[in-house]
């Protein structure tokens, strides 16, 4: 047999894909995206793409409706979800495999080949890879995240929005849960581990991706959904008796709740005793609760240079991350609880929903 013969083989014994991305007010990346999916080395007529809005005010059904083989879907949902995207996305089509998307993602060219021949492995519900930065360089919060995308390959104990599932996954855990407005893809997949899969991450490159990321309130807010999906999945897993970031929950509590905690206790000290020696052990308090918040700058250098190959200035700017980013995540795991016992979920609104580039002017 020759070649031509080999590759015509193997495109017709190739299973086709969904590709489903999802996106809010997403013009300025969507468009990237789709071209990337063309761009795959995999047989076109096997990729059935989908793009769900969420209900964008800006031009991105436009955008995505000059794609002829895309199919669009839209929502008009009065708070969205990416749960609510992504399941009318897998819902809409029947290919045995779905891989899911974000909008401000780029799909290696190679991936879906070596996501499906990973998928060969019956006992695998859901393969992932590797994402990067497109542009750590452009801001400190760029670079931070591609630190912290990524995580060892092997098995992995739950995926992020980039992920190459099995349709029977879906269907058998129902998908994602469309209440979530953070965590959703960690808490589908600790169902899918649940229902007797497993999660594998290839150490191949999945994805590219563009935080965008500018302002230290853009930064802010995205640990404080973080601690939010930390404290809703922990919460949810907990239920069945799972111990699944109980102990990230717990590290946050510790670090931001001791500073909170002792500036309170300071101040309770300081107004309510007039012995000078309780003053002065008020007035240090504070201090102590700082030291514990700031453990990972202090005592962490060394260990962040090893397991993340970083030199030793890039490590201690990574300390400060990793010190600072729980004073949010704190206060997003108290909005998450005080909406559980008021019944007040944290909703997104449509209006602070986009995405954006690293490079202005293009």
């Amino acid at each position: 047999m020759n070649m031509i013969s080999i590759n015509a083989a193997g495109r017709h014994h190739l299973p086709d894909i969904d590709c489903v991305l999802i996106g809010v007010n997403c013009s300025k990346t969507l468009a990237r995206c789709l071209d990337s999916i063309r761009s795959c080395d995999y047989p076109q007529e096997k990729l059935h793409s989908c793009y769900v809005d969420g209900g964008s005010t800006d031009k991105s059904i436009e955008i995505a409706e000059r794609y002829e083989d895309v199919t669009v879907i839209a929502l008009d949902p009065a708070y969205p979800t990416p749960g609510m995207g992504r399941n009318a996305g897998w819902k809409h089509n029947k290919s045995p495999f779905v891989q899911f998307l974000d909008s401000d993602t780029i799909l290696d060219a190679r991936w879906l080949r070596k996501a499906v021949e990973a998928m060969a492995d019956e006992r695998f519900g859901a393969v992932i890879g590797m994402r990067q930065e497109m542009y750590p360089e452009r801001t400190v919060y760029n670079w931070i995240g591609n630190i912290e995308w990524n995580g060892p390959a092997g098995l992995s104990d739950c995926f992020g929005g980039d992920v190459f599932i099995r349709r029977t996954a879906l269907e058998k855990t129902g998908g994602y849960d469309e209440t979530l407005v953070g965590g959703e893809d960690p808490e589908l997949s600790r169902r899918v581990i649940r229902a007797g899969w497993q999660i594998v991450r290839l150490d191949a490159l999945m994805t590219r991706h563009d935080l965008a990321m500018t302002t230290m309130s853009q930064y802010f807010r995205r640990a404080f959904r973080s601690g939010y999906g930390f404290a809703a999945v922990s919460f949810r897993e907990s239920l069945v008796g799972s111990s699944f970031w109980k102990y990230d929950v717990l590290k946050i509590f510790i670090k931001a709740g001791s500073f909170f905690g002792c500036i309170v206790l300071a101040l309770l000290l300081f107004f309510v005793t007039q012995a000078n020696s309780v003053k002065i052990i008020a007035a240090f308090l504070p201090f102590v609760g700082l030291m514990v918040m700031l453990s990972p700058r202090l005592f962490k250098t060394g260990k962040f240079m090893r397991e993340n190959n970083l030199n030793k200035n890039d490590a201690k700017r990574y300390a400060w991350h990793c010190s600072v980013v729980v004073v949010p995540q704190f206060f997003g795991i108290i909005r998450f609880h005080l909406g559980r016992i008021f019944n007040k979920p944290l909703k997104n609104r449509r209006r602070n929903l986009k995405t954006g580039i690293s490079i202005s002017g293009t």
